[in-house]
């Protein structure tokens, strides 16, 4: 599938304006099952803190969605987005300062096999990312120099079975470190241990994308995708398209999100330093 065409089109339309950018975020929210997942961690980390203020790294930001959500969950948080794209990391520190959040929000061109800023971050979001970088081991040792004591990682990526091959985790938000994956996904065992090899105390992985969310991801994102693919004049009956198809898929999003799968294309991992 082509989600490249289809990302400039929607990107054309939504960054017109901020307030159009925010619904985008909030419509990816909704239909992006990892969304689900990432929202739920970082709610029960928030809580954690119980109104403390945190620094946070958005490790391959995108083009924001993450970094907006975390923003906004304290008002006090300041966070650092940083991407390999120096497009993306323009665009998105224009965006963020339309929004008035420049004093707390900031984005850098970064190489995450390079980064290290000692002691200094609370937490670090790595979405969909780890799966493009060959030296991933570094990238999880400077993510371990990077945080507090205490501090935690939170990665999602594509597991090893069929994660890589199934679409499911194509970069909606082209983080882009590398065209294609350099490996066709985690082992949940083996990333357990590069963790632990790189200095965490802490660490817990569990699978998400498991069938209700693969049924899921075909109904809300594969088909619409393909037909867009065909014909852009499917842009006219998407609405009514999801008006149908969305409450099955959402139904499904709540199974796989409360169901502990013993297999899923997709994984979630936390690790604490």
């Amino acid at each position: 599938m082509q989600y490249d065409p289809i990302k400039r089109s929607l990107g054309k339309v939504f960054n017109a304006t901020p307030a159009l950018r925010v619904i985008f975020y909030k419509m990816l929210d909704v239909l992006l099952l990892r969304s689900w997942y990432i929202r739920l961690e970082l709610n029960k980390w928030n809580s954690s803190l119980k109104g403390s203020p945190a620094l946070i790294l958005d490790a391959g930001s995108g083009f924001g969605q993450y970094t907006h959500r975390m923003a906004n969950l304290n008002k006090l948080h300041q966070i650092t987005g940083v991407d390999v794209k120096e497009e993306q990391i323009e665009d998105c520190n224009g965006f963020f300062k339309r929004l008035g959040m420049a004093n707390r929000v900031k984005f850098e061109v970064q190489d995450l096999t390079q980064y290290i800023r000692p002691d200094c971050y609370d937490l670090i979001l790595s979405v969909d990312v780890m799966e493009h970088i060959l030296e991933d081991c570094k990238v999880f040792e400077n993510f371990c120099q990077s945080l507090h004591k205490g501090g935690t990682l939170l990665i999602s990526t594509p597991s090893d079975l069929g994660g890589s091959d199934s679409d499911e985790h194509d970069d909606e938000h082209a983080h882009g470190f590398i065209d294609e994956h350099v490996r066709d996904g985690y082992n949940i065992d083996d990333i357990r241990q590069k963790l632990l090899n790189a200095g965490f105390s802490k660490i817990e992985a569990k699978y998400s994308y498991g069938t209700p969310g693969h049924v899921s991801w075909v109904l809300s994102m594969k088909w619409p995708i393909m037909a867009l693919n065909f014909t852009k004049l499917f842009f006219i009956l998407l609405p009514i398209y999801y008006i149908v198809v969305y409450p099955w898929c959402l139904l499904l999003n709540l199974i796989d999100v409360a169901t502990e799968h013993k297999a899923g294309t997709g994984l979630i991992v936390k690790a604490v330093k």
